[in-house]
């Protein structure tokens, strides 16, 4: 298959790509993080100079070529400097997830062979201060946050390394960065491993140029006039090509959140920036909707009548501009002056021409809840293995619960299609991977001999050519009379029909019947893991059942016949719209408490770890079957 045509633009490195930025548009804000309540900026030049003395320096401890720096910590400016410096550096740039073990933390780094790790503070220090005697090839740690609690041998502050490769010749560095070339490896995604060992995904300077420009010219930004907000985890394909590359391709500024926003503090930091883009996992948007709800159902009957009619008005009028129907509805200027702009004033997102949502299915509740505030999300399809997105939705191309068109330059192919034209999506373009790190077999078994990407999503196209992704290949439910279910569906539709229920787990692999595993919504602390505490909204579902009350554990021990009757009727009407009756649930649970990220039931990206939860809730899980 020929490469030319639309997306055949020129092979670049990522120096390539950061010097033209430069020469443009030196001057303009890159990056801005809140020093003492203040924000503090970073321009392209300042940002370049940084990357350039953090890669001396990296000379200067003895990176090696292709080997790791691994950078464990929130997103910041340091964070961006280390990962690039690593690159002009010749080395290999590899983020660790914060919330990794030590175990976890020493296999990536041994596994890219690192040769120095980056650190935000102690936290992350002592994890790896726990491991260092069995990495072989690692040779200095540096730690960017806070002062450093104890003096050890190569152990640097932020500042401290900065100033190592000082005497280091710009020549040295230069020779080093003119070595490279456009098709060679500069960073390492590793996958979250919810089945067995990460792999380490090998991204080439062309899959990140190449995607940069490709997505960002899809999007229609401008230079210069992006903003944006990094909070998603950097470790991570969507939030790194989003924040440090599109942002560097089109002289964006990148504003960095706090280190507690995923607990709370992300709506006042985007009140602040106010950013033109927003890239929200389906959870975020979640969070937002409860939020949002509970605060509609403490306002005043009038208020909430107000409301109500405004949200039928927006999703009218969405439903019209998706449909490319250029009817605006009776009442909505009205309804944009009493409620929409507040809503997006409220969320920081009133100068946001588009709001992404991707990494882990949304629900259609969720998206329907948004566009009846006349905030649309777009939806992307994409994975590490294809340098992030593959699929976009926009303004001119959206489909409710479809992943958009192919970004241009990609193509799509869905392998062994059923006759409803379901089959795995696969991908092909110039952001397909090298492979995986020292993983031939599984190299062999992701890219096909022609070079297709296979993703392991089962999808189909429309007919306007609009991807629906219908669910993952490993995922399907086969059960004991050998039919395929594929679970999302059903546990969407759950979630939709039950307002208490924050996450559903099908099971029911090999077995007569299927059954379901709920955690109902509850509050979370300030480490946001999830409490006993009912969300004001669940409580005031109960109440409307006449039951009054406030913890999870009393849902749960004193078995209301009220709320089981409530949720058994919920998932009847979901049973009632289902196939065949092989799709039909069975049996039911609540969990004691809501799956997260620390109880190891969710991946970084909030996407559901099906294997861990299995294995978590075993007994569960037989108690269904045990007659």
């Amino acid at each position: 298959m020929s490469k030319s045509g639309p997306g055949s633009e020129a092979p670049m490195t990522i120096y390539q790509m950061f010097q033209e930025t430069v020469r443009n548009y030196g001057d303009l804000p890159a990056l801005a993080a809140k020093k003492d309540g203040n924000w503090e900026t970073l321009t392209y030049k300042e940002y370049f100079q940084q990357c350039r003395a953090a890669a001396k320096s990296f000379l200067k401890l003895g990176l090696e070529r292709y080997h790791g720096v691994g950078i464990l910590g929130f997103n910041s400016s340091e964070w961006f400097i280390a990962d690039i410096g690593c690159i002009f550096a010749g080395g290999l740039a590899v983020g660790i997830y914060v919330t990794n073990s030590p175990e976890a933390c020493q296999y990536v780094a041994d596994n890219c062979e690192a040769n120095v790790l980056v650190v935000e503070n102690h936290k992350q220090l002592i994890k790896i201060l726990k491991i260092k005697d069995q990495l072989p090839h690692l040779k200095a740690i540096v730690q960017y946050k806070d002062e450093l609690e104890e003096r050890l041998p190569n152990l640097y502050t932020w500042k401290e390394f900065l100033k190592l490769g000082n005497d280091v010749p710009e020549e040295v560095l230069n020779d080093v960065i003119k070595s490279q070339v456009a098709n060679e490896c500069c960073t390492l995604i590793y996958t979250s491993g919810t089945t067995g060992h990460p792999k380490g995904v090998m991204l080439s300077h062309d899959n990140i140029t190449w995607m940069a420009n490709a997505a960002g010219t899809m999007t229609n930004l401008r230079q210069g006039e992006q903003k944006l907000v990094s909070y998603l985890p950097l470790s991570h394909v969507a939030a790194q090509v989003s924040d440090i590359w599109i942002c560097m391709r089109f002289a964006g500024t990148t504003y960095f959140a706090e280190p507690d926003a995923l607990k709370g503090s992300l709506v006042n930091t985007l009140r602040e920036v106010r950013p033109t883009t927003f890239l929200g996992v389906p959870r975020v948007w979640e969070k937002m909707q409860e939020k949002m709800k509970a605060m509609g159902a403490r306002a005043s009957m009038i208020r909430r009548k107000v409301a109500n009619w405004a949200k039928s008005v927006g999703l009218q009028a969405s439903y019209n501009i998706m449909n490319g129907n250029d009817t605006v509805p009776w009442g909505y200027m009205l309804a944009n002056n009493l409620v929409f702009k507040k809503v997006r004033i409220a969320l920081g997102l009133d100068r946001c021409t588009a709001c992404y949502t991707g990494a882990a299915p949304i629900t259609k509740d969720t998206l329907e809840y948004f566009m009846s505030l006349n905030v649309q999300l777009y939806e992307l399809y994409g994975m590490s293995e294809s340098t992030g997105p593959h699929t976009m939705s926009g303004l001119a191309a959206n489909r409710i619960m479809s992943c958009g068109k192919e970004i241009l330059g990609c193509n799509t192919k869905l392998d062994t299609p059923d006759e409803d034209g379901i089959g795995e999506i696969c991908f092909w373009g110039r952001h397909v991977f090298m492979g995986y790190l020292n993983m031939p077999e599984q190299t062999k078994a992701a890219l096909d001999q022609e070079g297709w990407l296979h993703s392991g999503d089962l999808g189909k196209h429309d007919k306007d050519g609009f991807l629906f992704v219908t669910g993952r290949i490993k995922e399907l439910i086969i059960t004991a009379g050998g039919e395929n279910i594929p679970p999302v569906p059903i546990e969407d539709a759950l979630k939709e029909e039950l307002s208490i229920i924050s996450n559903a787990m099908l099971v029911g692999d090999k077995r007569k019947f299927l059954s379901v595993l709920l955690t109902i919504k509850c509050n979370v602390d300030d480490s946001g893991d999830p409490t006993d505490e009912l969300t004001p909204d669940t409580v005031e579902y109960c109440r409307k059942h006449g039951v009054n009350v406030t913890r999870v554990s009393e849902l749960r021990t004193r078995r209301h016949p009220a709320i089981s009757k409530a949720i058994q009727d919920g998932i009847q009407r979901v049973n009632t719209r289902a196939t065949s009756n092989a799709q039909k649930i069975q049996k039911w649970t609540i969990l004691q408490r809501d799956f997260s990220i620390s109880g190891g039931e969710l991946g970084p990206t909030m996407k559901l770890k099906r294997p861990i939860v299995h294995k978590m809730y075993k007994e569960e899980i037989e108690k269904f079957y045990a007659e």
